[in-house]
């Protein structure tokens, strides 16, 4: 769909962009690792999917009246002709190679730049401590804290945000619960897995062992050797012996992460209704890179065109973010531009608040291509000069999916631990829980900031991660998801 007179013109070129240097840590287009045939290709054998997402917290709206998938999340055994599968058969790849305003939190001002770099202590507020008293005995996600208590948002990259142009600098200072074992013996892991798998029962407890002591790529080399030595598919074998959340969790953890990514992205959009929080998490939280290696897993392992789905599964100005989301063309320069911020600043104004209506164009472009060290700057220059931040003008503004996906960069522009802690918190509360949203983010944070994740989820809710997963699941499942956040 075009969309006249968008992006507008005039605007200051990105310097540096696209980033030069910056590697695919996946295979290139065409050359996935996984076998052809599953899973299955083209569009006519897959069942509904629920639609829904999560509900709203904090600062999220409840948009159209979604709510969470039913509790089960994946189903736990795939009828014919569901999908997308999971990879069964071959298998499912080798080794791959301002303050004031009651808002979210803004960054203190002049804090960009080349100055002396900015170090939050951990857990992202002054001291490392929140009030342990909040009215309805609710503690409060940062959009809801004033911030005259908190002078600095919730930060977890302790280094100057003049990062030069490296996009890898934006994961910097923080880390995963999940490191490479030392000593990695693929062979012996897959003979204690086929132990574990042989003759009557299952050794639950080996298989928890080994899985969430061994990195994604670890886990690869595992598949490949245990193919090798017993001319069997580990994936199948483990199908065979477990089902439900821990079937689901295991064959989540062997994923290659593109893959998982491109493979859930698919599940969101099968049959009647789409998740469009599951695109949103996804396709408004990765880097370049990641987008564009899963836009090409995605058209390799489904054999369709992601731009081309999402435009049929969804409408509108969503549409349009969506569609922008994909390209993987964000600016990666992480200098900020303090003239532009205010500019930017300024057209957001006009195109919001300072109008009757809303110019949406506007805001796509600005929150699509802007950096998000840049978006930061933006924010601060927003509340200072409209005396409200830029999150709740999204939300006087907008509404539904589109206003959760505006607000969603914008979060992650300020701290993405606490987006992802808020999903988290989301997918367990009231009644039921929605296991697929807790597996795909345990999963895909594990080896990039799950550790942060727990620090923001502390502060945010007052009860520890590992505690609220306790008490909302069991056997196993319970178990894994446990060995892989830690305590």
């Amino acid at each position: 769909m075009s969309y006249p007179g968008y992006p507008p013109t005039g605007y200051p070129p990105f310097p540096g962009y696209p980033p030069a240097g910056q590697e695919s840590s996946f295979p290139p287009a065409g050359q996935y690792p996984y076998p052809s045939g599953f899973p299955p290709m083209g569009g006519g054998a897959y069942p509904p999917a629920p639609s829904g997402g999560y509900p709203g917290a904090g600062s999220y709206p409840t948009p159209g009246g979604g709510g969470y998938p039913a509790p089960g999340g994946y189903p736990s055994t795939l009828n014919p002709g569901g999908a997308p599968a999971y990879p069964g058969g071959q298998g499912f790849g080798a080794p791959p190679g301002g303050a004031g305003f009651s808002g979210y939190p803004q960054p203190p001002a002049q804090s960009y730049g080349g100055g002396p770099a900015q170090v939050p202590v951990p857990g992202g507020f002054p001291g490392g401590q929140m009030p342990s008293q909040y009215p309805g005995g609710q503690a409060p996600y940062p959009s809801q804290i004033t911030t005259e208590s908190f002078p600095s948002y919730p930060a977890f990259s302790p280094v100057s945000l003049d990062y030069s142009s490296d996009p890898s600098a934006m994961t910097q200072g923080t880390q995963g619960t999940i490191r490479p074992a030392s000593n990695f013996d693929a062979m012996r892991d897959a003979e204690i897995l086929r132990k574990a798998m042989k003759g009557f029962g299952t050794d639950e407890q080996a298989i928890v062992d080994v899985v969430s002591n061994r990195s994604n790529d670890q886990r690869q080399q595992i598949k490949a050797a245990f193919k090798t030595m017993y001319g069997k598919d580990l994936i199948k074998d483990l199908k065979s012996e477990l089902s439900g959340n821990m079937e689901e969790l295991i064959l989540a953890l062997f994923m290659p992460p593109t893959y998982y990514d491109a493979w859930s992205l698919r599940k969101a959009m099968q049959g009647a209704g789409t998740q469009e929080r599951v695109l949103i998490e996804i396709l408004c939280t990765r880097t370049n890179q990641e987008i564009r290696d899963i836009v090409r897993c995605y058209q390799s392992e489904f054999g369709r065109d992601l731009e081309k789905d999402i435009r049929s599964d969804t409408s509108g100005h969503f549409e349009r973010l969506l569609v922008s989301m994909c390209q993987g063309n964000r600016d990666e320069n992480q200098s900020v531009n303090h003239q532009l911020a205010q500019e930017d600043a300024q057209r957001l104004y006009q195109a919001g608040e300072g109008k009757l209506g809303t110019d949406e164009s506007c805001f796509n472009m600005i929150l699509a291509t802007r950096s998000f060290p840049q978006l930061r700057a933006t924010m601060e220059a927003y509340s200072r000069m409209a005396n409200r931040d830029l999150l709740s003008s999204v939300s006087r503004e907008f509404s539904g999916y589109i206003e959760s996906g505006l607000k969603t960069i914008l979060q992650c522009a300020l701290s993405r631990p606490a987006f992802f802690a808020e999903r988290l918190y989301n997918s367990m509360r009231g009644v039921g829980t929605d296991d697929s949203t807790l597996v795909r983010i345990v999963v895909t944070r594990s080896e990039i900031d799950l550790v942060q994740i727990k620090q923001m989820f502390t502060q945010m809710y007052q009860k520890t991660l590992s505690t609220m997963i306790a008490s909302d699941t069991s056997g196993d499942y319970r178990k894994l998801l446990l060995a892989i956040v830690g305590q």
